[in-house]
């Protein structure tokens, strides 16, 4: 499974309204596991600016992730969207069982204390 995270944040006199509802067009995409579109509570105190926006998928592939970013409703939403936005920064990442060179992404105290571990035993 692949989770792509994308970070939003507005010009400077722009309506976030509007960039809302372009963004909120890509949950209409059919070619996803799951699509969230979310406002930033900005609640960390580390970093309070933050963006505005968060767009959280879950794709079961890089041909899933492909035909989302494919579609005309993703075309519509960037062409809403970029001319209004200040920054736009994405991840990609793959999430599932242990490879070769280790795992894809932690997700669990199980899986911090065992890359710890072997860290621990590697330094030894």
């Amino acid at each position: 499974m692949i989770r792509h995270i994308v970070y939003f944040t507005v010009k400077e006199g722009v309506d976030k309204e509007i960039v809302f509802q372009g963004l909120s067009l890509l949950v209409g995409i059919p070619h996803r596991l799951h699509l969230e579109v979310g406002r930033n509570l900005r609640t960390d105190t580390i970093s309070p600016g933050g963006p505005d926006f968060v767009v959280y998928g879950e794709f079961a592939d890089q041909a899933q992730l492909a035909a989302y970013k494919a579609h005309p409703l993703y075309q519509q939403s960037i062409s809403i969207v970029r001319p209004l936005r200040d920054l736009r920064m994405a991840a990609d990442f793959f999430v599932g069982p242990m490879t070769p060179l280790g795992p894809q992404a932690v997700s669990s105290d199980h899986q911090i204390d065992e890359l710890w571990e072997n860290h621990r035993e590697s330094s030894l």
